[in-house]
């Protein structure tokens, strides 16, 4: 039943997803953020003005760094907001784009605002080397550089890379490397099909970004650069990284540039300004586990938002768990499936249907925002009904939401 105070989500969009050495690249992430904002808010004739809060997600702190710091708040004077929005900047790993919603709605409901812009936005290709001793001096020989980018992981503090504990906790859930890199081809092939079927397209989902050139036409990007024909047999040569018994290049995500925008009010809201919803937001939820589990996080927050609601996982029409990992996907349905087969095989079958991180990309703090939309969309083509999406974060996060269409 539709209530006046009900979250609903009235614009959602996103970039193309880049390649790692593509031309967008060299797009600050803060000007990708800008894209999306400016856009999300033209689709419904929102002005900047209107818009009390916005909640910006990231987590490639070098990359922005380059720009000093604050990004949310440099974003929305970017992009013409007045000097007295109100802006936070969020890391909450990969899945600050839905802490950022999560956040952003509790201030609505606290009647501390009416209109939320929730942003994600990350250059990964754009992060740079650090240079620790360069502060200091370097008297004589060489000056060590650190890659922002290697191993992913958080080994300065003595945890593990994440691909190294998502390999071992896939095999403590009976989940083999083949099992992953089937995953990797099936996530290929749906992105592939979603695209034949123009089920990404600029309108929708999509916005193109457009990149000036000093000469000639300007560059035009219009879908996601990564995804790529593959086959087993291709994927099965490819090495493991970072010392993973089961993670190759093939079953985990490229490195990519890209940006979300969801825009959120109450129902009262939308249809005082004659906005049609996209899709309702039922609850969000966020839970943390055992750092090395972050395979398994996904599952613990689907079943918290499950319990939440007093929703069954059958109620879902669309199950969308970030392709972070083959093996996070693969490990987090099994535990939803209670490791029984044909369960399990059904929680698969609608899970990312339009395929995923592995072909699409993860620009990491904009993922979380785009399988919230990715959902939101499919669902609509389908006639409605629920959705969940959950997705994974650094040292065991997670963060869900379930929307209905």
């Amino acid at each position: 039943m539709k209530q006046k105070d009900d979250m609903v989500i009235v614009s959602a969009v996103r970039t193309p997803f880049s390649k790692f050495d593509t031309a967008m690249m060299d797009i600050p992430s803060i000007d990708l953020a800008v894209m999306v904002m400016k856009e999300a808010m033209q689709r419904v004739k929102i002005t900047p003005p209107e818009v009390d809060l916005v909640y910006y997600g990231s987590c490639m702190a070098a990359e922005y760094s380059l720009e000093h710091n604050i990004p949310g708040r440099q974003a929305t004077l970017l992009a013409g907001f007045p000097h007295t929005n109100i802006s936070l900047t969020m890391d909450r790993a990969c899945c600050s784009s839905l802490t950022t919603m999560r956040l952003g709605i509790q201030a609505i409901k606290a009647k501390e605002a009416q209109i939320l812009l929730s942003v994600g936005s990350d250059n990964m290709p754009r992060a740079p080397h650090l240079a620790p001793a360069a502060r200091r001096g370097v008297r004589l020989g060489n000056m060590m550089l650190i890659d922002y980018l290697f191993e992913l992981g958080y080994k300065a503090k003595g945890f593990a890379p994440v691909a190294l504990d998502a390999g071992h906790v896939a095999l403590e859930y009976g989940i083999s490397r083949e099992m992953q890199d089937e995953w990797g081809l099936i996530s290929q092939e749906r992105v592939a099909k979603a695209y034949a079927d123009g089920k990404f397209k600029i309108g929708e989902e999509l916005m193109p970004v457009i990149i000036p050139q000093k000469k000639g036409a300007p560059i035009e990007i219009v879908k996601d650069e990564s995804p790529r024909k593959t086959s087993l047999d291709a994927l099965a040569k490819l090495p493991t990284i970072y010392g993973s018994p089961t993670v190759t290049a093939g079953n985990a995500p490229p490195m990519s540039a890209g940006a979300t925008a969801n825009l959120i009010m109450t129902r009262e809201e939308a249809e005082k300004r004659g906005l049609t919803p996209l899709g309702t937001i039922k609850t969000n939820v966020c839970i943390a586990t055992i750092a090395r589990e972050m395979a398994t996080a996904p599952a613990i927050a689907i079943k918290k938002a499950l319990d939440k609601t007093g929703l069954k996982l059958e109620d879902m029409k669309l199950i969308e768990i970030n392709e972070a990992f083959a093996a996070v996907v693969l490990v987090s349905t099994k535990i939803l499936a209670n490791n029984d087969e044909n369960k399990w095989q059904e929680i698969k079958e609608k899970t990312n249907v339009n395929g995923g991180a592995l072909a699409i990309g993860h620009p990491v703090g904009a993922s979380a925002g785009r399988i919230t939309m990715t959902a939101l969309y499919e669902l609509k083509r389908r006639g409605g009904g629920y959705a969940v999406a959950a997705i994974c974060g650094g040292l065991g996060q997670s963060e869900a939401v379930i929307i209905e269409v």
